[in-house]
């Protein structure tokens, strides 16, 4: 009988959860040492998990099964393949690295670091689910939580209305997905959630078309396409530092995941009719995410629509239905999840220290912090599309599919690249190389080794993909993973 280290990574987060919630509110550095060691444990198994996939022998690994409700069809069913074994490793490097940036929290540590690990729990789950039910119990299970987060531990100004909004707006859009899953559930007339079965259910050309869109958007909403995006840049800014991470490095590419494994890949042909429309509202947010972010002055705004850009990247990818978009798409999910942790780890640091994100009041902190201000420097390269960086390395392949399919589509997305490029450049200048203001000049210090080694491995990470997309394994994962879902597509 194998190890069942899929099972450990998605169930530590919660148990150590649980633990977390039974240890004495006082002894806070216990907390904090025993959520830092549930967090290196499921960074070290995500690790073993990437670096062991048999690429060569592709489809799902490291599979376990339990029949849970046998007369519902309902079995716990977990696995690995191409396309999510990244997403894994993502979760546990910014698993691990939220705590490190969040040791400083005094307000309720354990509560915190409790909700924080069942959100992680939440995330691993969907990622692994090979069972529809199971995918959305683990869904709810990832968006609960937030609320919880943002609405105690977030900025007091706005926590309260952008955590009821992001709850509303993704429950909403779970439940719509849910409505299609039922459906395909009961059509299939097999009795059963499981994705194997459900993608041999031989669904009607007509059936798929029309409950496609359900299933797609529904998810999609976490994936903040336009025009439900809405909730995102909102959510951003209120939460916490290390929930910002999660939110936007994270939780966006679990919308955007499960749309791919439940839309696309159990309704192909709905998928084949109905992305010309999707890849035109991925425009919309891939060039108008670009501009608003552009126009923002509050730091954290700036970040949180820039993500809103770059996801709309992902699900251009996908609409492709090609090999070099989805190929993107996967390692863009993986890049973006790095970067936009990275950059709202250095939000978080600076607004701690100047008690301010306004761009114009901010300047200067490359002297005080210059560990962050390169770190900071590396995530806008990435972000920028800049070969040598993981940046390239996934967006690269999504407007060559992209062109394959509508080139006019790829040359108007590629204005997002030159605005990019303007608000990376205008913050690196204004807030790093600025002079810094006389009136917290004196009481601005650099950020501690713990913080420093969180940075530099998600710096880390961002350069060695992109010189070494295929040494580290992470464009022959993505493409075998590819190569099944182009299958179910019939070769498309």
């Amino acid at each position: 009988m194998q190890f069942p280290i899929i099972s450990v990574i998605v169930l530590t987060p919660v148990v150590t959860g649980l633990i977390l919630f039974l240890l004495p509110g006082e002894r806070k550095n216990l907390i904090r040492y025993t959520a830092l060691t549930a967090a290196v444990i499921d960074l070290l198994l995500s690790f073993w998990v990437y670096l062991s996939y048999d690429i060569t022998a592709g489809g799902y690994q490291f599979l376990e099964k339990f029949t849970w409700l046998p007369q519902l069809g309902i079995s716990y069913s977990v696995g690995v393949d191409g396309m999510n074994a990244p997403l894994v490793l993502l979760t546990g490097v910014v698993m691990f690295t939220g705590v490190l940036i969040s040791w400083g929290i005094d307000d309720r540590p354990r509560e915190f670091f409790g909700f924080l690990f069942i959100l992680a729990t939440g995330v691993f789950g969907v990622f692994v689910s090979l069972d529809v039910f199971m995918l959305f119990f683990f869904y709810e299970i990832a968006v609960f939580p937030m609320y919880l987060l943002i609405s105690i531990w977030g900025w007091k100004k706005t926590r309260e209305y952008a955590a009821m909004k992001l709850t509303l707006y993704l429950f909403i859009g779970s439940m719509v997905s849910l409505v299609g899953a039922l459906a395909m559930y009961f059509v299939s007339g097999m009795g059963s959630f499981d994705m194997f079965v459900l993608q041999d259910a031989n669904f009607s050309v007509a059936f798929q078309r029309v409950w496609f869109p359900f299933v797609f958007m529904g998810f999609a909403v976490l994936g903040g396409i336009w025009p439900f995006h809405n909730w995102s840049p909102d959510g951003h800014v209120a939460a916490p530092t290390a929930v910002s991470m999660f939110h936007a490095g994270v939780l966006m590419k679990l919308g955007a995941f499960a749309a791919l494994r439940v839309g696309i890949m159990l309704l192909p042909e709905g998928a084949k009719f109905w992305m010309p429309y999707v890849i035109l509202l991925a425009l919309v947010n891939v060039v108008y995410g670009a501009f608003i972010a552009m126009r923002q002055n509050d730091f954290k705004y700036v970040i949180g629509f820039s993500s809103v850009s770059h996801m709309g990247l992902v699900m251009m990818g996908f609409a492709t239905l090609n090999a070099d978009g989805l190929t993107g798409a996967g390692v863009q999910m993986f890049s973006h999840g790095i970067m936009t942790a990275l950059f709202f780890a250095v939000v978080g640091m600076i607004y701690d220290r100047a008690h301010t994100r306004q761009i114009d009041e901010l300047g200067g902190f490359a002297k005080k912090m210059p560990f962050v201000a390169v770190a900071f420097i590396v995530g806008g390269l990435v972000s920028m599309g800049m070969p040598g960086f993981s940046g390239f390395v996934a967006e690269f392949p999504i407007f060559m599919g992209v062109w394959q399919t509508q080139p006019w589509i790829a040359v108007v997305a590629s204005i997002s690249i030159v605005i990019t490029a303007s608000y990376i450049i205008r913050i690196v200048t204004s807030v790093f190389f600025g002079k810094m203001p006389e009136s917290y000049a004196d009481h601005i210090g650099d950020v501690a080794l713990r913080d420093k080694i969180a940075l530099g491995l998600l710096s880390a990470l961002l350069i060695l993909i992109g010189i070494l997309p295929y040494p580290t394994r992470m464009v022959p994962l993505v493409t075998s993973g590819v190569e099944n879902i182009l299958r179910l597509l019939g070769g498309v």
